[in-house]
């Protein structure tokens, strides 16, 4: 991966100057890093007015080729995965890539004895292990389409992952470990499935012990099958861009968005941005804490890294348990070097005492990196001060699910880094900022909604059995853009900042959540007539959940107390229990347009407690509850 590599500031701009003016150029030539069963007849074909855009066109090659097989004659021996426990005091296991070869081979023959074949899709529901990895990999290998579902999904979110794309299988396991919690997923996926007439067959996996059912004909151990299974296992020839998987993102509208993936593009970009962004060098130990559940364990833990032959850790646990040293033991026992986390765990962690990092031997460390929203001023600096011991470069990244790959963001040692900005796009990366009259906005020191102009290799190529979807959610708003429902500015030298979401998505935690489907599940509730959901800052989620809720009138006298609960408690059913709201403000009515348009600009403000100015009210079809609202607020 040495072509095109990024060491300054100086080296930054001649190399995205050819990203932009060649751009087939540029990503061919680092295309002929990988090894491919042939060659591609054309390097790009694309109408962003339709959304169709194609990459390596004709090229055949397969994944898992690239992230292990190519590696065993030199780094064979090389430690792939570490894969950390829950549990401090069991083991860690370190998988090297021969093991790693052996393991997804294996697990190819057990899914393709089970009866799956290219173009399947498998749902995998399992914790952070080690046989998730290997699944996501075999799926691939055998050119199944996977489809990973955080193991903190509800059995509803669940079941409309797997009924949206009619998966024929799950993996899932007994059940999971997180902190001083036990999971019980196979519960989840028993109840899930009883909606799910596509699935075949649940693969178990053994991790907790738990006495479960298990349904003859449908469940089976996974122990037993992998054991007898063969460690030989052709990778299937792949279409540059056959599906490699599918993973679902929250929606401003109620359903879950399943986007597509494809193979070539992805990994190429993937691969080419892990090693510039986080500076990988031969003997580094890299960590994202991530889930694979996410698109960042998906591009950050597992393909991005093994295709740089990369090691890579695994973690099954939480950065409190068993104290709030966890993280900083885990870099120090493994001496890791690049360190990859969210500013919600930062937030979190900045509020104990710092004796819980400093008893730790951090040196190791060479780069700081920060994913899944913007991370606020005061966090970036505890994180510099107190992890970096100020020598390590905080690479802030700003990317999305549907752009497969980080698309801004410092590269460690040659942008300089600024609080709260993500500074530069990335080589091939082409942000604009657009006004309200979909004009592109010149010059710095703007802000605007940002979109890109043109295609990069690693983005979406539709939503799951939806184009028009697709098409309407993000290349309608600026016809001819990809629209990242993403508010940015830009300022005096050039630098991007993110600032926040302009329609009804919310991240809390660096989890993107959806207000509509929230909306929904509360409204199922029988004592509610209606609802409205916004977010608000707070201090470790960097924005948590305020739900305003009318109540129908034989819901006026119950309990509000246990009203509350059980409407978090619907939420955590039809969601999970991520998308609870931390504030309910039981109300007489909702500000609405005289089109029926819940004002959430006024809910917003009212939740953040910034009410000084909340612009003309006269023009709502009931003004008079904004007082009313306002005075009662929680």
């Amino acid at each position: 991966m040495g072509v095109y590599e990024v060491k300054s500031l100086e080296q930054y701009f001649k190399v995205y100057k050819r990203s932009v003016r060649e751009p087939r150029k540029f990503w061919s030539k680092i295309a002929e890093d990988f090894v491919w069963y042939k060659k591609w007849d054309k390097v790009l074909e694309y109408r962003l007015e339709e959304a169709e855009v194609k990459w390596f066109v004709n090229g055949k090659l397969n994944i898992t080729k690239n992230c292990i097989d190519r590696h065993l004659a030199k780094r064979g021996d090389k430690t792939a995965i570490i894969f950390e426990p829950n549990d401090p005091d069991e083991e860690a296991e370190h998988i090297t890539y021969n093991d790693l070869y052996n393991r997804v081979c294996k697990m190819a023959n057990v899914l393709r004895d089970q009866g799956i074949r290219k173009g399947d899709r498998v749902c995998i529901y399992l914790p952070m292990i080690p046989e998730l990895a290997v699944t996501v990999l075999a799926c691939a290998r055998i050119g199944a389409i996977h489809s990973v579902v955080f193991a903190g999904f509800s059995e509803s979110a669940l079941a409309a992952r797997i009924q949206d794309c009619e998966c024929k299988m799950v993996v899932t396991s007994d059940g999971g470990f997180r902190g001083n919690k036990t999971i019980d997923l196979k519960g989840i996926v028993d109840g899930a499935l009883e909606t799910c007439p596509s699935i075949d067959k649940v693969l178990v996996v053994k991790r907790t012990n738990a006495d479960i059912p298990m349904k003859e004909g449908r469940d089976e151990w996974l122990a037993p099958l992998y054991e007898k299974a063969s460690t030989e296992s052709i990778a299937e020839v792949m279409d540059a861009e056959d599906p490699l998987f599918i993973l679902y993102t929250s929606g401003s509208t109620g359903k879950p968005k399943g986007m597509l993936h494809t193979t070539a593009g992805y990994m190429i970009y993937t691969a080419y941005t892990f090693k510039n962004v986080f500076q990988y060098e031969e003997k580094d130990v890299y960590w994202c804490t991530a889930d694979i559940g996410w698109i960042t364990g998906h591009s950050y833990i597992l393909y991005g890294p093994l295709a740089n032959g990369a090691t890579t850790v695994m973690f099954e646990g939480v950065p409190s348990y068993p104290d709030f040293g966890r993280f900083w033991e885990v870099v120090d026992k493994h001496k890791v070097t690049q360190f990859y986390t969210a500013p919600t765990a930062i937030r979190a962690l900045a509020k104990e005492s710092t004796d819980w990092v400093t008893k730790y031997d951090l040196s190791s460390l060479k780069v700081l990196g920060s994913v899944g929203e913007p991370i606020n001023e005061e966090a970036w600096h505890w994180y510099n001060d107190h992890v970096g011991n100020k020598k390590c470069p905080i690479v802030d990244t700003w990317w999305q699910t549907e752009t497969g790959g980080l698309m801004i963001s410092p590269i460690a040692y040659a942008t300089p880094t600024k609080p709260t900005y993500a500074t530069l796009p990335l080589p091939g990366v082409q942000p604009v900022l657009m006004d309200e009259k979909r004009n592109e906005i010149e010059g710095n020191q703007v802000v605007g909604s940002l979109c890109i102009k043109f295609p990069w290799p690693s983005m979406a190529r539709t939503i799951w059995g939806d184009h028009r979807r697709y098409k309407e959610t993000y290349f309608s708003a600026f016809p001819g853009k990809y629209f990242t429902g993403d508010g940015a500015l830009r300022d005096e030298v050039g630098y991007y900042r993110i600032t926040g979401r302009v329609d009804d998505v919310v991240i809390v935690s660096g989890h993107n959540l959806g207000t509509a489907p929230i909306e929904d599940a509360i409204n199922e509730h029988p004592a509610v007539a209606e609802s409205a959901i916004v977010g608000f800052p707070h201090d470790i989620k960097g924005n948590a959940l305020y739900g305003f809720i009318i109540l129908k009138e034989t819901g006026e006298t119950r309990n509000r107390e246990n009203l509350t609960r059980e409407i978090n408690q619907y939420i955590s059913e039809h969601i999970g229990p991520i998308a609870k709201l931390d504030k309910i403000q039981f109300v007489s009515g909702l500000p609405k347009t005289r089109s029926g348009k819940i004002m959430r600009r006024i809910l917003r403000k009212i939740a953040s407690k910034d009410t000084a100015n909340l612009g003309d009210t006269s023009t709502l079809l009931n003004p008079e509850v904004v007082e009313d609202i306002i005075e009662n607020a929680v």
